[in-house]
Order: structure tokens, then sequence, then C-alpha cells
């Protein structure tokens, strides 16, 4: 039996070669667009892990500190560590910010650190250089996807910090390069006023008759300590004791310090539910037209080739070929057009990757799947084509 899938694809493979090339392009994108997404949950768990925490104490009734904004007395800190079964616990600060750094701007996540003690909660973690911050003041930790070396400068609001580690995969859950510093100076460039904003609330004190009531200095004294320095954190990260229980814990602290608590599980239900929510259900609706804009272009290149061959079938058909035989020689057309495609997309997709600003995780289970998906695209895809077949009439082939 004459194979017509094969003779019509060896006789035009420039265009068949063309459109697989085209569609697997296509193929790529979407395989990007799902490691994208995969990536943003990969981005979540690595903010998780590598925070150290098995707690997360955040001002009450609030998401913090990653959905929304939290604030609390950093002084929290010592009253959850009397809790039993408490191992550590330490304060921390994020603030996303745009770096000028060489002529460009580098967006990081600031991160605030207790540096007093190695191994407390919310320090950076895998340095693959230099070394961690001792001093108590200008050395910083930076990811290097920000694109510092050791030795670097950067300014961060006021003052300038000097690089003296780099770390890997220490990201938000947007993905953004962490930035460590100590505590006190990210609290410092979080929370302290400008000298400006400084002196013009200061006038506004002392021309307040309830914020500067005569006889009372007290009360201006307190603003304006206020007013140049805070104490204040976005969260209390926790590290409980090896074989205790993380929800008694919680729920100890929940009723005791009157705060919010979240639990490893919980975080991660918020950052992968909440926070990156929207954000997937966006990559979806991209996945689902992308789906269908391949399965229309795998549909007019078949259906093409088809009419094309029209004489060739009526003759196929007038020497007694089955509709099955011819139907599956279109299908086999299909299928090798969705196969090339796939080839082509994953390994575009996988050379691109590197170069996307974003984070693109490609798994195999993905992949798979994505071939499974392909192959059914192209069958559906063939239909119209087939039904166009199997309508010629056998007279054709005797026709003028």
């Amino acid at each position: 039996m004459i194979s017509l899938a094969g003779r019509d694809i060896i006789h035009g493979w420039g265009k068949f070669l063309l459109t697989g090339v085209g569609l697997g392009l296509l193929i790529g994108v979407t395989l990007s667009m799902a490691g994208v997404y995969r990536g943003m949950v990969d981005d979540a768990q690595a903010l998780l892990d590598n925070s150290g925490a098995d707690l997360w104490v955040v001002q009450k009734d609030t998401l913090g500190p990653y959905a929304e904004p939290s604030s609390l007395n950093e002084d929290t800190k010592r009253s959850v560590r009397a809790m039993q079964g408490v191992e550590r616990a330490a304060g921390v600060t994020y603030l996303t910010m745009q770096i000028a750094y060489r002529g460009r701007d580098v967006r990081v996540m600031v991160v605030g650190a207790d540096m007093s003690r190695m191994g407390e909660p919310g320090q950076p973690k895998h340095l693959i250089a230099g070394r961690q911050i001792v001093r108590g003041h200008y050395e910083a930790v930076a990811d290097v996807k920000t694109g510092f070396a050791i030795g670097d400068t950067v300014q961060v609001r006021r003052n300038k910090y000097r690089i003296v580690g780099l770390t890997s995969r220490m990201v938000s859950s947007g993905g953004d390069p962490m930035l460590f510093l100590t505590l006190k100076d990210a609290q410092q460039a979080q929370f302290q006023k400008d000298s400006d904003a400084i002196i013009q609330q200061r006038a506004r004190t002392d021309a307040s008759p309830i914020l500067n009531p005569p006889g009372n200095p007290a009360v201006a004294t307190a603003v304006n300590v206020a007013q140049t320095g805070n104490t204040n954190v976005n969260a209390i990260l926790v590290a409980i004791k090896p074989g205790a229980d993380a929800d008694s814990i919680a729920a100890d602290i929940r009723r005791w310090q009157r705060m919010t608590v979240y639990t490893h599980a919980q975080m991660q239900e918020i950052l992968v539910e909440k926070l990156i929510a929207n954000s997937a259900r966006q990559i979806g609706m991209f996945l689902v037209i992308l789906a269908i804009v391949s399965a229309a272009i795998v549909a007019f290149m078949i259906y093409t080739m088809t009419i094309g061959k029209i004489r060739e079938i009526a003759v196929l058909k007038l020497i007694g070929t089955r509709n099955r035989t011819i139907s599956w020689m279109i299908l086999q057309q299909a299928l090798g057009l969705g196969l090339i495609g796939f080839v082509v997309g994953k390994i575009a997709a996988t050379l691109w990757a590197p170069f996307f600003p974003k984070y693109i995780l490609l798994l195999p289970s993905d992949s798979m799947l994505g071939f499974a998906i392909v192959m059914v695209i192209c069958t559906l895809a063939s239909f119209l084509a087939i039904q166009a077949a199997l309508k010629v009439d056998p007279a054709e082939a005797i026709g003028g």
C-alpha cells in the first residue's frame, strides 16, 4: 500500500517542515508559560524554605508579611521566644525597592535579618561566595541574580552598603532577588523619615497644642523619638524545637500573645492560593488561547494539503482503498506535524528559558502532558481534512 502521508510529506517537505517549526515556536511559548507558573510556585516555596522559619508571627488579622503589610514591635520576639516549644525567634523586615547600579535599576527585596547570632531565622543561606554579615552596619549579602559582585557598593536610601557575600535562589515570591542587611539598617531604610520630613514634622509638633501641650515636654520628646527611629518589624520568624508540634505552638501564641500566626503549610497556601492565584488564572487563559491557535494552524495546514491531492485520493478510492486507510494516512500527517512541532518547541523553550527575566521551571511531567495534549489537538484538527477526503468521488480520478 502506498503511504500517502510519507509521499506527500516528501513531496512538499519544505512547507511541511516550516509549518512544523512555526507550530513548534508556538508550542515553545506554551511550555514557557506553564514553566513561568511552575517557577512562581517554586519561588514561593524557596522563599519559605530559605527563611528557616516554622511559624510566622504577624500583625493580627493580616495575611502578612508577604501578601499584606504587617507591622509589629520587635520586642514581641522576647515573649514569643519564651513560649514552650520555641527554639529561636527573630524579627525580620521586607521592603521591595529599586536600587541604582551601574547605570541601571535593579529591583530587589531588601531583607532585614537579625545577625546578632548565627543561625537565627531569616539569615541568608546558600552562600556561594564571600561571607556572612559580621559588622553591625553597612554590609550586605546579595543574591547572584542582582548582578552585584563582592566588593561592590550599593546605596539603599541614604546609606551605602558593601557587598560581602553572594547567595543563590534567595528570591521573593515574585522572583525579585534579595539583598540582606542587618535588621537595624533595614529598619532605618524602611521606617525612618528623611531629614526634611523630620524637620517639618517637628515644626508641626511645636505648633500643635495637642502634640505639644504647655508644661509637658515629655509628649513632644516621645513624638521626636518616633520620628527619628523605629523598632518595628514586619514579622517574627519562629523556629521550633525538634519534635515539637507547630500547630500546637501556633495556637498557644495566638491565645496568649494575641497575634496572628501561620504555619508553613498555611503560609504556603497564602502564597500559592492568594498571592499568585490571579497570575495563575491569566496564564491559564493564555494556555487555552495558544491551544486554540495551535489547533487552527494544524487544521488549516492538513486541510490545505488534503485538498491539494483530491485526485490522488480519488484514485485510491477507485482501486478499492478503504476509508479507514485514507483516514489513517491523513491522521499520520497531522501527528507527524505535531511531533515535529513539539520537538522544536521543547528545544526552543529549553534554550530561551535562562534568558527570561522570570524563573522558568520546565518539569518533565509538564512536557509529557504537553506532548499528549499536542497529539490530541492534532488528532482533532485532522477531522476536517478527513471529512473532506471521505467526500471525494472516485469518479474524479478519471474526470477532466
